[in-house]
């Protein structure tokens, strides 16, 4: 776990600047101190906006810097990532649709960020256990729509075929026990997935 050390900025404040040097080491301009993954991570919970330059070329190497803070949670057993996701991910390097992912993944994780910011307030209302079970529901269908987006980019989802496409299924109906704003942010989530889909299918289709 990271001290209790001052990293420095707090959410709201102008963007801190990290620089890299050559022995590895992270030094916060903002604090003036040196600083270590942990830190970042913690700032990163905090709201705290910052990027980290390279000391010697001041090339900005936030997203590798970043993508180490991930790497050494998913070390330590925090698994976030599951392991069918992190394979069809690595799938898109390289692929047509690749440009496409990074935009529908912020999308993705903003509106699953509000959806259950809204529901907490929900969930404060009810019991302990039907507010569980009202959320476990909700990460459970939110999966499974986040799934489904995943497969749409799959690099074989547009491979020819002599057969007509099957029908779509039909969506699942929202369980009658989930409160009224898992409805309305399932509903805009499934939404965004139609339109997004409708974008690929069409660029898709001019390839």
């Amino acid at each position: 776990m990271a001290d209790t050390q001052d990293s420095g900025g707090k959410p709201g404040d102008e963007r801190v600047v990290i620089k890299k040097y050559a022995n590895r080491r992270l030094y916060n301009t903002a604090s003036s101190s040196y600083v270590t993954l942990e830190h970042l991570s913690e700032m990163v919970k905090r709201g705290v906006d910052f990027v980290v330059y390279d000391a010697k070329t001041n090339e900005d190497i936030t997203r590798t810097v970043l993508t180490q803070i991930i790497f050494e949670e998913e070390s330590r057993g925090e698994n976030l990532l599951p392991i069918q996701f992190l394979r069809q991910l690595i799938s898109f390097y390289g692929n047509q649709m690749q440009h496409f992912l990074p935009s529908y993944l912020e999308m993705s994780l903003a509106s699953f960020a509000d959806q259950q910011e809204r529901l907490r307030g929900q969930f404060a209302s009810l019991t302990p256990g039907a507010g569980m079970t009202a959320f476990d529901e909700t990460i459970r269908q939110n999966m499974a729509l986040f799934d489904r987006a995943m497969k749409m980019f799959s690099p074989f989802a547009f491979a020819p075929t002599a057969e007509p496409p099957a029908a779509k299924p039909a969506p699942a109906p929202a369980p009658a026990a989930a409160p009224a704003a898992q409805d309305e942010g399932l509903a805009d989530l499934k939404k965004r997935l139609e339109e997004m889909q409708a974008q690929i299918e069409k660029l898709a289709s001019k390839s």
